[in-house]
């Protein structure tokens, strides 16, 4: 089975508007071109087709395959190129749940458009992504309620003596889906292997499985060192896993272009791989596709797609532990005291999708009280606007040894460093609370790096405009720092 290596996403973290876009606000139809376009320009093997947080069309295999047959003739879907979906997690997301249900009917119905199309019983979609994923319990009732319902009804008569379903409707393809389970706390990250253990035991299965590991909601939730190392320590268990079962685990890193995303842009293609060895897929995000010279992008999918898998490089499991806690604490203080600014801020940060956000985890609890966040990329948008890189955030945690042992296992953490401090502007440091300043202040002093004038230049004037309560343009000169950046956040 042909695994993809490059996953095309529809995260909105682009600051340019896509050439083939009616507008900068990606929905509808603009998305049937973007998925052709990340397939046939683009070069990449997968494109994830979003079930979660918007309204879903359901007929993207019969749009693809119409509008694009000379394409798809010879590119075919399910073999050569791949739609994965994901789908809302019913034990988070309550309000959307039935949409899982609707989204796993509508597997059977692609499957017929596509068998008509190419003749073949090739399905064009079998791989389904569940968000949040904590147990294998989790992702085995999908399985099993796409097998025992969505397709165990063709056996049923609705009617004592008559017809079954099937002869009725007609077969139901494919039999079975493969779960790829999107792994997003802290808690279940670093017991990755654990929840993949179980569901492979479940679910009897023996030739290889996928597990997509994030990377923003996990920066976002106990700051990006934390997030790295969690990644880190996932792969090697996964990995160990591998081993132990005799059986190909492939993991998808979820890293968008934003250092505190991941830093996976066009131009750190190399370093990416170099960082993260054992990953099977790396998703491209719309930064990625939109904010670089396609060249450039074609360019870096390809390294990407060419790259030998390797194991993962291997870190001290209980040291990582020990510095994800520690900047977790750091991190969370921090981000308790900057809320209020951030969720205010982040309301001026302008739409990529029509869609409200990825569900995740929304905030932190103080006392009595919770504290809320903006999804991820509002929340960086906002403070690289502002002139501070949340890449600081709870770095205050960490030794002069300690950022030794980092540097030890995170190839280009140097470079990702300067990345993420070119955008600071230290004549807005002043206007943030006092507490942040004095516990990042010795952290920019370690890491010299120069600001990026141009950047500084238009924080400045955000910065400025924000305390005024000039908001006229503030929205358009956030996305002109976005434009400096190559991101929005």
């Amino acid at each position: 089975m042909k695994v993809s290596r490059t996953m095309s996403t529809q995260h909105p973290d682009n600051v340019r508007q896509p050439f083939f876009a009616d507008n900068s606000i990606l929905k509808g139809e603009d998305e049937i071109k973007e998925a052709f376009y990340a397939f046939s320009h683009l070069n990449s093997h997968e494109q994830l087709w979003d079930c979660e947080g918007k309204e879903v069309d359901n007929f993207v295999v019969k749009k693809l395959l119409s509008k694009y047959e000379p394409y798809f003739s010879k590119s075919i879907l399910g073999k050569d190129k791949f739609l994965t979906l994901r789908i809302p997690n019913p034990d988070v997301e309550k309000a959307d749940a039935k949409i899982l249900l609707e989204t796993l009917e509508s597997i059977p119905r692609s499957f017929d458009v596509a068998n008509h199309f190419y003749g073949n019983g090739i399905a064009p979609i079998f791989e389904v992504a569940l968000p949040m994923t904590g147990s294998g319990a989790a992702l085995a009732r999908v399985a099993e309620y796409y097998k025992q319902i969505v397709v165990g009804k063709k056996n049923r008569s609705l009617v004592p003596g008559d017809i079954k379903i099937s002869d009725w409707i007609g077969d139901f393809q494919p039999e079975e889906i493969r779960l790829i389970p999107l792994i997003e706390t802290k808690e279940a990250v670093l017991k990755a292997d654990n929840i993949l253990a179980d569901f492979l035991a479940l679910e009897k299965i023996k030739d290889y499985q996928r597990v997509w590991l994030a990377r923003s909601d996990p920066a976002l939730n106990y700051g990006n060192i934390s997030a790295i190392l969690m990644v880190k320590v996932a792969l090697q268990r996964l990995h160990d896993l591998q081993e132990e079962e005799s059986i190909e685990i492939l993991p998808i890193i979820g890293c968008g272009s934003a250092p505190f995303r991941g830093n996976l842009k066009p131009t750190n293609a190399d370093m990416f791989i170099k960082n993260y060895p054992s990953v099977q897929t790396y998703t491209i995000q719309s930064a990625f596709k939109y904010d670089y010279d396609e060249k450039l992008v074609r360019s870096a999918v390809e390294k990407m797609n060419a790259a030998e898998r390797k194991a993962p490089i291997q870190v001290d499991e209980n040291r990582c532990r020990d510095l994800i806690e520690r900047q977790a604490g750091e991190y969370r203080k921090q981000v308790t005291i900057l809320a209020p600014l951030i969720n205010d801020f982040a309301k001026h940060v302008p739409s990529r999708r029509a869609r409200k956000l990825h569900i995740g985890l929304f905030g932190y609890s103080r006392k009595n009280e919770t504290v809320e966040l903006p999804r991820a990329i509002s929340f960086c948008a906002s403070l690289y606007s502002l002139g501070l890189p949340p890449e600081l955030l709870g770095m205050n945690a960490f030794s002069d040894k300690d950022i030794d042992f980092i540097r030890s296992v995170v190839p280009g953490f140097d470079d990702d460093m300067a990345d993420a401090l070119a955008y600071v502007n230290k004549d807005n440091l002043g206007f943030f609370p006092k507490e942040i300043i004095t516990a990042l202040k010795p952290v920019i002093e370690k890491f010299s790096t120069a600001p990026d004038a141009r950047h500084q230049k238009i924080t400045s004037i955000i910065m400025d405009d924000y305390r005024k309560k000039n908001l006229v343009s503030i929205s358009e000169d956030i996305t002109r720092a976005g434009l400096i950046r190559g991101f929005l956040g």
